[in-house]
C-alpha cells in the first residue's frame, strides 16, 4: 500500500463521521489533547458571521482562536471577540504585533526604526489587554546585505530587549517567528530554529520566547522533533499546516501525529495554531480540517 492509500485509510478508520461534526451533536464537543486555535474564516461556511464562528470552534471542542488581523480590527470588534471568547471558556491566541516583510527593521540602529517598534509594541500592549491575549508574533523584517550578519544579529537582540521592557509589566510575550526561505520568504533576518534559540537565550526574558512554526520549518531545515527538543526551553507557542501546499495536516509529508504526540509528551498546555488554508472547498472541506485534526489528535 502506498503512502496516499494509508493516509486515507487511516483517517477514514479514526476520523468522526460527517454527521457527527454537526452544531447539535454532543460528541463534537470532545476535547482535544493539544489546544488547537482555529482562525476566523476557516468555518465561514458553516458560520458567515465572525461570532457564529467562534460558536462553531467551540461546540467542535476547540478551545482558543488566533487571528493575525487583530490590530486591523476596530476596537469595538476586538472586544466584542474577548467577550465571545470568555462566552464560551476559549482562549487567545497570536495576532501580529510587529512583521515588516520589505524593510531592515529589527536588525537596524536607525531611530526612525527604533521608534516603529515601540509604537507597535505599546499598542501590541494594549490590543493584548483588550483581547485577553498572552502571546504577539514578532517577525523581526528583512536582512541588510549591507551589514555583516553578527551585527545586524547584536542588532535584534538589542531591539528585542527594548520590546521586552514595553511588554514586561503587562507580562505579554513575544513570539518569535522564523520563516521559510525557500518558498515564502526570501531575504528576512529571521529564517532558523537554531538562530531563533540562540536570540531568545541573548535576549534572555520570558516576554521574548520562540513561535515554532512547523510548516515554515519543515521546508526550512526538518529535523522537526529533533529541533522542537532541542529549542524547547524557549519555545512559548507551535502553529501547524503541512507541507506541501500549506493545508491542514495529513495532506502533505509531515507526520503531525508523531509531532503532537511528542509535543503532548512534553507536557505542552499552550496553543498550537492552525495557521493553513482548507484543503477542499465548502463545508465539507471545513469539516475535512476537524476530522484531520481529531486523527492527528488519537495519540496516548
Amino acid at each position: 500500500m502506498n503512502r496516499r492509500s494509508f493516509l486515507a485509510s487511516s483517517m477514514a478508520a479514526s476520523a468522526l463521521p460527517v454527521a457527527s461534526l454537526g452544531l447539535q451533536d454532543s460528541s463534537a464537543k470532545r476535547q482535544f489533547k493539544l489546544n488547537y486555535a482555529p482562525h476566523l474564516g476557516m468555518f465561514k461556511e458553516h458560520a458567515p458571521d465572525p461570532m457564529e464562528q467562534i460558536k462553531f470552534m467551540a461546540d467542535q471542542g476547540f478551545r482558543a482562536l488566533e487571528d493575525n488581523g487583530m490590530p486591523r480590527r476596530s476596537v469595538a470588534m476586538q472586544e466584542k471577540i474577548r467577550a465571545e471568547l470568555d462566552r464560551h471558556g476559549m482562549q487567545m491566541g497570536v495576532f501580529v504585533a510587529s512583521a515588516n516583510f520589505g524593510a531592515v527593521t529589527f536588525a537596524s540602529d536607525k531611530k526612525a526604526n527604533r521608534d516603529q517598534i515601540e509604537k507597535e509594541m505599546r499598542s501590541a500592549v494594549e490590543i493584548a489587554k483588550r483581547v485577553g491575549a498572552r502571546w504577539c508574533t514578532v517577525v523581526p523584517g528583512r536582512s541588510d546585505p549591507g551589514l555583516e550578519w553578527d551585527y545586524q544579529t547584536s542588532l535584534v537582540i538589542d531591539n528585542l530587549r527594548r520590546a521586552c521592557e514595553i511588554c514586561e509589566d503587562s507580562g505579554l510575550i513575544m513570539v518569535l517567528e522564523p520563516l521559510n526561505p525557500w518558498r515564502d520568504h526570501p531575504g528576512l533576518f529571521l529564517q532558523k530554529a537554531p538562530q531563533t534559540y540562540m536570540i531568545c537565550r541573548a535576549v534572555n526574558h520570558p516576554s521574548c520566547k520562540i513561535l515554532f512554526d512547523i510548516y515554515h520549518q519543515q521546508i526550512t531545515e526538518g529535523n522537526l522533533i529533533s529541533n522542537i527538543q532541542r529549542c524547547w526551553d524557549e519555545i512559548a507557542y507551535f502553529q501547524a499546516g503541512d507541507n506541501p501546499g500549506r493545508k491542514e495536516p495529513t495532506t502533505g509529508e509531515i507526520n503531525y501525529l508523531n509531532v503532537f504526540r511528542h509535543i503532548h509528551q512534553r507536557g505542552f498546555k499552550g496553543i498550537v495554531g492552525m495557521e493553513h488554508g482548507n484543503s477542499l472547498p465548502g463545508k465539507e472541506g471545513e469539516l475535512a480540517v476537524i476530522r484531520a485534526y481529531r486523527s492527528c489528535d488519537q495519540f496516548e
